[in-house]
């Protein structure tokens, strides 16, 4: 407050009109203070001087009052000087970058704080009194100071702007409205104001309404997953649960059975044992049967020995029943996969303005290994030029050979969107797999004319849409710069004009089956193309 109050009491001491210190100050009968040399100035002087009037408040005087030093004032501005209590006026009077300048400051220009709509000019505080103190002045309608006043007026018959011709949505003059504008339809600019805001508050409620709805669907979509996902995974675990008892219940009965086996060869080899104790008591009647000629009787005492039990069959038939589960659950595994990918959910919503796409930008880099011989690429890789003459190097098994053509270095799913502008005769604005055909002169290798690749063909006479060599021509307004919108999940593709306001050219449904690659294709030399920078 007490810097402010001294700027003002620092400002009483400058002249209104060259705004430096007052020299021989001079009082006028309104009681404002001039230079001598400036008042006369201003009212100026010789056979026809002007009418005598104050420069601020614009009280007139007739006759022309004789003008007389203020000594009084002069001492206190040379006592100001001595002491060091007056100065330029300090920065922050002064216009800084993107302020608007006092128009009727004739010396150093000082910001101004107002602007005037009905004298057209700008004022700084000082100037800007009479328009306070002046009746008459005090009808013209203020607002912030601008430094594009001049866009205002009327560039045909240099009046104020304050109508709107809703007919061809520009702003007009009053004298417009009975010239060129004679039959159109006009409101005043405070009026269009009203409508344009009313319109773009329902405009807004609507938008919020239909994204209010559309979270609604998705929350219950969401619900409805999650409550069928649950059921499905607790399903899924109680079965695997079974299915795993079950081989641990076969596990052990296998346990079981070699136990059972083992006990038996157990069995057997104790067996043995005293049959060959038997057989051992016995050796000596054998000695003895040695030399008789009786055959069967010695045949009587010959017990055979059995062989050990060989456990190698049962070891593959376990092998074979666990090569046949693992067959099994892969199988069904792919089987439970597909199924698990053909749940639907609601799809994202289809974006509607231009910072609803910027949202799903993305930005990626053409691929110079696919680049036909015929395509210079920026150091960036993200322009491309057609020249009349091919590059020199190596050839790549991606470039492409005959089409001129390139693909970007990655593919992309899910949601996406990008943008490209194009100057020249035509370009093809296209989308392929990544294993989409790069040789030869066949459909396999042109964009549009495949199964592998969708392409929109722009030209400054109108669009084409092709795939699969069925083309249609698609309407819209042309526009050197276009916008692709991808949802690899929902299996939409579809291509807008970027001006002003979106268009949407075409838009197509189908279901891919692998990550898509940008491409552009180009027809004749000259055309040139560069990917937007999606920030």
């Amino acid at each position: 407050m007490a810097q402010a109050l001294e700027l003002l009491d620092n400002m009483e001491f400058y002249c209104p009109i060259c705004l430096d210190l007052l020299k021989d100050p001079v009082a006028i009968p309104c009681g404002h203070s001039y230079c001598m040399d400036c008042i006369k100035s201003y009212w100026g002087s010789g056979v026809d001087p002007k009418p005598a009037s104050c420069p601020q408040c614009r009280q007139t005087f007739q006759p022309q009052p004789i003008l007389h030093r203020n000594t009084i004032l002069t001492e206190m501005v040379e006592k100001l000087k001595t002491t060091h209590l007056l100065s330029r006026p300090p920065e922050s009077c002064l216009p800084g970058p993107g302020d608007a300048s006092c128009d009727f400051c004739t010396g150093t220009k000082l910001k101004a704080v107002k602007s005037c709509l009905v004298c057209l000019a700008s004022y700084c505080r000082l100037h800007l009194t009479p328009h306070y103190e002046s009746p008459a002045l005090r009808r013209h309608k203020l607002v912030e100071a601008s430094m594009h006043l001049q866009e205002r007026i009327c560039p045909h018959h240099d009046k104020l702007l304050e109508i709107f011709c809703q007919t061809d949505q520009q702003y007009i003059c009053f004298l417009c409205v009975m010239d060129k504008h004679k039959s159109h339809d006009t409101v005043s600019a405070a009026t269009e104001r009203i409508i344009k805001y009313a319109l773009g508050c329902s405009d807004n409620k609507l938008r919020i309404q239909t994204k209010e709805k559309e979270l609604l669907e998705l929350r219950q979509a969401l619900d409805s997953l999650k409550s069928s996902g649950h059921a499905a995974m607790e399903k899924s675990d109680r079965l695997f649960e079974e299915l795993i008892g079950s081989i641990e219940r076969r596990r052990l009965e296998v346990r079981e059975l070699v136990l059972n086996q083992e006990k038996a060869a157990e069995r057997l080899l104790a067996q043995l044992e005293r049959d060959i104790s038997e057989l051992k008591k016995k050796d000596a009647e054998l000695d003895l049967l040695l030399h008789t000629n009786d055959h069967f009787h010695f045949l009587q005492y010959w017990n055979s020995v059995h062989s050990l039990l060989d456990f190698g069959m049962v070891n593959s038939a376990v092998c074979d029943l666990k090569k046949k589960l693992e067959d099994i659950l892969k199988g069904e595994w792919t089987k439970v996969s597909r199924a698990a990918n053909t749940v639907k959910i609601v799809q994202s919503p289809v974006p509607m303005t231009r910072p609803e796409f910027l949202y799903y930008s993305c930005n990626f880099q053409l691929d110079r290994k696919t680049a036909h011989r015929d395509l210079l690429l920026s150091e960036d890789k993200m322009a491309v030029t057609v020249r009349d003459k091919e590059s020199s190097g190596p050839d790549h098994p991606a470039r492409f050979d005959y089409w001129c053509q390139v693909l970007s270095s990655k593919g992309l799913s899910g949601c996406c969107y990008w943008e490209a502008e194009w100057n020249g005769m035509g370009v093809n604005v296209a989308v392929a797999y990544g294993d989409m055909s790069c040789k030869g002169d066949g459909a396999e290798a042109h964009f549009g004319h495949n199964l592998k690749s969708w392409s929109l063909f722009c030209s400054k006479k109108g669009y084409y849409f092709w795939h699969n060599k069925a083309v249609c021509k698609v309407p819209g307004p042309y526009s050197p710069r276009i916008g692709v919108y991808l949802d690899h999940r929902a299996g939409t593709l579809s291509f807008y004009t970027v001006a002003d306001s979106m268009t949407l050219l075409h838009r197509v449904q189908t279901s891919f089956t692998q990550p898509l690659h940008p491409g552009f294709g180009f027809a004749c030399y000259g055309v040139s193309l560069k990917l937007c920078q999606m920030d």
